[in-house]
């Protein structure tokens, strides 16, 4: 069944700037994420800090070294006659606004209920304005479908897609992100996982929640070209020897083709490729699906360790 369509006036953020996030090792970090396809270069302090880039150029992630592994911050970009408005927009909601000392000085940052650090600035749209065509001809009669594996180059994804957080309460952050940052919900299934995304021409989902005992990082998807390139990526990494993940196979709600790659702390990258696009002021019909509907159209069965948030208390 569809959710009302309910299009909000609302200010809102157009795109992610990158996410930055806390791992136990820099070196393991640098080996899997150069292993996955991303430009990986060093940054900060005594160059202890890494730099991740897609083949758009732009800066995606940073990475910094910590204890344990977890989500440092969201930076979100807006347009400029935007910022004040959504600045008063997570005031009102009860957002926790943060001065000095931030890890940036533009913009304005503040922490959601789950205490995750949020940063919103006015910056470039990053995120796609149209649906990038997603083709993967057919061989004609009596011509190879097919290259050989020594012929395959590496796979590098063009961008980043979109992000999802574990969160206790999946209602409470959709409530909150959409008062704050303008995002509208896409399609749902219960309270166990909601998908979000910006009205200024989106994914399907920009950002995600999906429902856990505490707050944590779950992944990162990054968009190829077509579906025979999330494959290769699959073959890529477990060539570089990370075997562990899910897929290759469809989703249901982003209808995109998905392959997993577990990293080395308990969380995912995702190869994506042809997810639905909401274009800039459509009211897209948000759904509420059953559990047993909204999660693969087809693909392997879900490994016990893909809902598992390694960041809550045991």
């Amino acid at each position: 069944m569809s959710d009302p369509v309910v299009v909000s006036a609302r200010a809102s953020v157009h795109s992610i700037d990158h996410f930055a996030l806390n791992v136990p090792s820099i070196d393991d970090a640098a080996r899997f994420y150069r292993a996955f396809g991303l430009d990986v270069s060093t940054a900060g302090p005594q160059a202890s800090q890494l730099e991740l880039r897609a083949a758009d150029g732009h800066r995606w992630a940073r990475i910094l070294p910590a204890s344990s592994k977890s989500l440092a911050w969201l930076s979100f970009n807006c347009f400029e006659a935007d910022l004040p408005v959504l600045r008063a927009q997570v005031e009102a909601a009860g957002g926790v606004a943060l001065n000095e000392p931030v890890p940036d000085p533009q913009g304005f940052w503040f922490l959601d209920p789950d205490g995750n650090l949020i940063q919103v600035k006015a910056g470039p749209k990053t995120s796609p304005s149209s649906k990038h065509p997603c083709v993967l001809a057919g061989s004609a009669a009596d011509e190879r479908g097919s290259h050989t594996r020594s012929e395959s180059q590496p796979v590098r994804p063009r961008r980043l897609s979109h992000v999802l957080l574990f969160t206790p309460d999946v209602p409470r952050a959709l409530d909150f992100y959409g008062k704050t940052l303008g995002l509208r919900l896409s399609d749902r299934s219960r309270d166990i996982i909601a998908f979000t995304h910006a009205p200024h021409g989106s994914d399907h989902h920009l950002v995600a929640f999906a429902k856990s005992s505490a707050r944590g990082w779950h992944h990162a998807a990054w968009d190829v070209d077509n579906v025979n390139l999330v494959g290769e990526g699959a073959s890529q990494m477990a060539s570089a020897g990370y075997t562990k993940g899910w897929g290759t196979g469809r989703h249901v709600l982003g209808s995109n083709y998905f392959h997993y790659v577990e990293d080395p702390w308990g969380s995912f990258c995702e190869y994506s490729a042809d997810i639905d696009f909401v274009s800039a002021g459509h009211a897209w019909p948000a759904g509420d699906f059953a559990p047993e509907d909204s999660l693969y159209l087809w693909g392997p069965a879900v490994p016990g360790n893909f809902i598992h948030n390694t960041e809550a208390p045991a």
